[in-house]
């Protein structure tokens, strides 16, 4: 593994990976690099490679003068607050931002050393609209939108224990909402109570079902005002399979 800095010469790259070198050698690499290289347009990048024990120069050369073949690799786990993600970002990135839950998906993602945080967002903002737009023509969309998708897919992700305790979390939702029926989700609760944090170090009291919050669905009629955890596609594939059972209740 090396690590090309920002302005590096071809010098520097010599110098850095402790190339044998004569001052023969060096003229002929960087008669190469000003000849070959930069003609086509191809310069020296900066950030982290693999290297190989046995590579040629010409070799060496046309690896680093491609984007950094490092990758570093993000798990957003699904159900993760905020608080979560800002923290696993924190150890990649010098600088970012908060990131809502309606706008990228939980997933493990892959990214370059040098790759910036609005570059990695980016990607996976991408990845979510081409998740979603394969279901444009789904019943759910019919009645509902991507946002109310999101927020029911938040309220399985902090409900749900495995796969077949979601699918039933979700058709009790779905059943709920087509009978008016209060949601009453005790994990918009705590959300309410915590603002997103889910700590409270205590059991949820009867006098807490009854806080006055726009996300505490034992109060407001229908879906809370967005989620409340970022959402895994395996939980969205869920509720686009349209899974029926007759419960109105789960415990």
């Amino acid at each position: 593994l090396i690590i090309i800095k920002k302005g590096y010469t071809v010098s520097d790259v010599i110098e850095t990976v402790n190339l044998k070198t004569n001052n023969l050698d060096e003229f002929i690499y960087k008669f190469y690099y000003l000849f070959f290289n930069i003609l086509n347009n191809k310069f020296i990048h900066y950030g982290d490679f693999f290297i190989g024990k046995k590579v040629s120069f010409i070799q060496f050369m046309d690896i680093i003068t491609k984007p950094s073949n490092v990758l570093n690799k993000i798990t957003i786990v699904e159900g993760w607050t905020q608080y979560d993600f800002q923290n696993e970002l924190s150890k990649h990135f010098e600088n970012f931002s908060e990131v809502e839950y309606t706008e990228i998906l939980a997933d493990t993602y892959y990214f370059k050393k040098n790759e910036t945080f609005d570059q990695f967002i980016s990607k996976l903002k991408k990845f979510k609209k081409k998740y979603i737009s394969q279901y444009e023509n789904s019943i759910f969309f019919q009645t509902y939108n991507t946002d109310d998708l999101l927020i029911i897919g938040s309220l399985i992700e902090k409900e749900g224990l495995d796969y077949q305790d979601k699918k039933n979390i979700s058709s009790v939702i779905m059943n709920r909402l087509n009978k008016n029926m209060k949601l009453q989700i005790d994990a918009t609760v705590l959300y309410a109570l915590t603002s997103g944090s889910f700590n409270l170090n205590r059991k949820i009291t009867f006098n807490d079902l009854k806080i006055d919050n726009p996300f505490n669905t034992y109060k407001i009629n229908g879906l809370p005002p967005k989620p409340i955890c970022f959402v895994g596609s395996k939980t969205l594939n869920i509720i686009m399979e349209d899974y029926k059972t007759e419960y109105l209740f789960y415990f």
